[in-house]
């Protein structure tokens, strides 16, 4: 496997998106809503205003309830009042599997690029006729995407922490941010989440003959998260550790399999006949 090809590839197309001040705002506007403004805006309402929600105050209860006999679940109870409970579960229980936007979204919006741009542009014939094997263009393509859209998520993760301890250290005298499930969720979960995502999209940008075609079908990995997002906010799922570990472990195996199916179902007659 040449190497160097690789990250020739990968470059190329990262240079691509860096270039571009409206690929940029695209990639980190979703970021700065969820790192900065939403945890900004919902630990002040909380810490400032009553609260009388009796929606919030049963999804406390019930992730209290999904974590009986748990020292999370110990630790939630001993909090002093509803407002730090809320502030608790709402941080490490109900934002982490919404976060999963950030890298899932992103890493979507740059691999359905990958193909599809070369074919708009008109410069897939010339990448067929290079010396790069197939494997290896799919897997600079993937690098190209995966490299910005983590880098981008950890830096949310780090802003999103800040901000969480800059606002609640006062209020519980310790960090509540990070526990073990965000810990897990970023460096285990998201990794695998990401190149899954990409894997996905840069397989249906190969297949796709235009954007809005590979859009359509890519965006299909959006409901997963979002059918886990509505699963914690109404109290049905509640995230362990365990939990991601296997969740991570699984999609390992998926994305093996993926880049499998990929090498072996794509080569240069397919993706010339793709083109047309």
């Amino acid at each position: 496997m040449n190497k160097k090809l690789i990250w020739l590839v990968a470059a190329k197309d990262i240079r691509g998106i860096t270039s571009s001040v409206q690929v940029w705002l695209g990639l980190i506007l979703l970021p700065l809503i969820f790192s900065v403004i939403f945890p900004l805006a919902l630990i002040l309402l909380v810490k400032n205003l009553p609260v009388s929600s009796p929606d919030l105050i049963d999804l406390v209860n019930k992730v209290v309830h999904g974590l009986k006999d748990t020292k999370s679940g110990e630790t939630i109870e001993s909090l002093p009042s509803i407002k730090h409970q809320i502030i608790f579960v709402t941080v490490n229980y109900l934002l982490g599997s919404i976060f999963l936007l950030i890298p899932t979204i992103n890493a979507m919006m740059i691999s359905l690029h990958s193909f599809v741009g070369e074919k708009e542009k008109r410069t897939m014939e010339t990448l067929l006729f290079s010396p790069i094997t197939v494997k290896e263009l799919f897997i600079g393509k993937v690098l190209a995407a995966f490299i910005p859209s983590i880098i981008i998520t950890w830096v949310s993760f780090f802003l999103f922490g800040f901000i969480t301890v800059s606002l609640t250290y006062n209020m519980y005298g310790y960090f509540i941010f990070p526990n073990a499930n965000w810990l897990i969720l970023m460096f285990w979960v998201t990794p695998m989440i990401t190149i899954f995502t990409i894997l996905v999209n840069v397989f249906v940008s190969a297949r796709a003959k235009g954007f809005q075609e590979a859009q359509q079908l890519g965006g299909i990995l959006i409901l997963p998260i979002m059918a886990l997002f509505i699963g914690q906010a109404t109290g049905f799922l509640v995230i362990k550790p365990i939990l991601l570990a296997v969740l991570g472990v699984t999609i390992l195996i998926l994305n093996l399999f993926l880049l499998k199916i990929m090498t072996k179902y794509n080569d240069r007659n397919t993706l010339f006949e793709k083109q047309i």
